[in-house]
């Protein structure tokens, strides 16, 4: 085992060391290897070094460069150190954290982490939270505590009695909703299509003056970081508003809300404070491994009537039992990796890499806006949208630069427009690496 961890740290290490000079998409030759794994399932076994081996040589070349400098597709960052290595170590304990007693460490960071994640992103002392896979399922469970306490509101036990005759919940969203808010909605067999959607501005701003009259349980999503744009609804107007009518806000912030870690940034988000649940992405502008979502909820005990779980095989103690707040019993111990970026960064780094991936953003629209192209958003936060002429020109133009390699973009529709959409949310993307990436789609716009 040990000379087989060593080896694979090895393989490891050469493919990280390789990131930032190898060309971000896989070539075609790499992508049709692929193709040797497409084999009958082994009637023996086989060595365990020389599974990893064949792993890495098929395997690493046919990956996309997801993790390194130049990726700028769908918020995605990579792996702090300290947060890849404490994963792998975690990996190693082998840990599920659902209960105190059956891990105590891994449950013990998570309580730790939670408090800190509180104090940077500027949300209520002692509100719950859930570690879970991803913003997906961090609105899933944000929007199961709201759904949960409207209910009860109004005398209905959702988790006992189901939604079979229950009171309607009115539904209310933005119409630049991000689609993974939608799915939860879905699945909490709140409707796709039965919200109501409020109109919004030409940065993709709820318009809060638009929204309907709320009466009787109801649940508004506002959106902290609009995926395209970056830009923020007005959270503290919507929030006053729902207040007033006895509506639960929930705050969609996969990558937006980390812009209160960050003095310069923190007014982008003045209001979402008094929202009663927020969701967001741990794996993207926290830079932790996947997967790694964060659900928060402004009273613990609303999240854990959702949440909570029976059986006399699963005792409880006088600590927090992640298992009470997560829809996952089973899950990998999350919170080490989160404990360990904390660590590793300190506040004043959270803020300087958020701060630096903001800067590189700007600098993105201002060297392709000189190059002639035309910026279709106002960058304040690390989105930028870009137009390289009509639809087909434009999405020439993103195939042509994924095809080239130096970096990765992806193409997005917005307010009827198709557009080139650049996010900048890794910890190792520098100057240099925004500034060889524009004279690449330069290249490849000329072409």
């Amino acid at each position: 085992m040990q000379a087989l961890l060593q080896q694979t740290a090895a393989m490891a290490a050469a493919y990280l060391r390789e990131l930032p000079d190898r060309r971000v998409a896989p070539s075609e030759e790499a992508v049709a290897a692929l193709a040797g794994f497409q084999e009958p399932m082994p009637e023996e076994p086989s060595d365990a070094l020389a599974v990893i081996e064949r792993l890495h040589r098929v395997g690493s070349p046919a990956t996309t460069g997801m993790p390194g400098p130049r990726f700028f597709g769908f918020v995605i960052g990579g792996s702090l150190p300290a947060a890849l290595a404490a994963n792998w170590l975690a990996t190693a304990w082998d840990q599920c954290p659902g209960l105190f007693i059956a891990s105590p460490v891994a449950t013990a960071l998570e309580e730790v982490a939670l408090g800190w994640l509180l104090d940077v992103l500027r949300l209520p002392a002692g509100s719950g939270a859930a570690f879970v896979t991803g913003a997906t399922v961090a609105n899933f469970t944000a929007l199961a505590a709201a759904r949960h306490t409207v209910l009860a509101k109004a005398g209905w036990d959702v988790e006992a009695d189901g939604l079979f005759g229950a009171p309607p919940i009115r539904v209310v969203i933005s119409e630049e909703a991000h689609p993974s808010v939608i799915k939860s909605l879905g699945l909490l067999g709140l409707g796709r299509s039965r919200v109501q959607r409020v109109p919004v501005d030409g940065q993709g701003r709820m318009r809060a003056a638009e929204m309907p009259r709320l009466n009787g349980p109801a649940i508004v999503c506002l959106q902290a970081g609009n995926v395209n744009t970056g830009a923020f609804d007005p959270a503290a107007e919507i929030c006053a508003r729902a207040k007033d009518a006895g509506a639960w806000v929930h705050v969609d912030g996969a990558f937006g809300l980390w812009a209160a870690a960050s003095p310069e940034l923190a007014h982008l988000v003045a209001g979402v404070e008094q929202a009663d649940s927020w969701a967001t992405d741990a794996h993207k502008w926290l830079n932790v491994p996947y997967d790694s979502g964060l659900a928060f909820v402004r009273d613990p005990m609303m999240l854990r009537g959702a949440m909570s779980l029976v059986a006399p095989y699963l005792p409880r103690g006088e600590h927090r039992e992640p298992s009470l707040f997560t829809p996952e019993l089973s899950r990998r111990a999350r919170g080490v990796d989160i404990w360990a970026a904390l660590v590793s960064l300190g506040r004043s780094g959270l803020a300087e890499m958020i701060e630096r991936n903001c800067r590189q953003a700007r600098r993105f629209a201002q060297g392709l806006r000189a190059a002639g192209f035309a910026i279709l958003n106002n960058v304040v936060l690390n989105q930028v949208l870009v137009s390289f002429g009509d639809a087909a020109r434009t999405h020439e133009v993103i195939r042509r630069i994924q095809e080239e390699g130096t970096c990765w973009c992806g193409p997005t529709e917005w307010q009827g427009q198709t557009a080139m959409r650049i996010s900048v949310s890794n910890w190792s993307t520098t100057d240099d690496d925004v500034d060889r990436s524009i004279a690449a789609i330069v290249r490849c716009a000329g072409v």
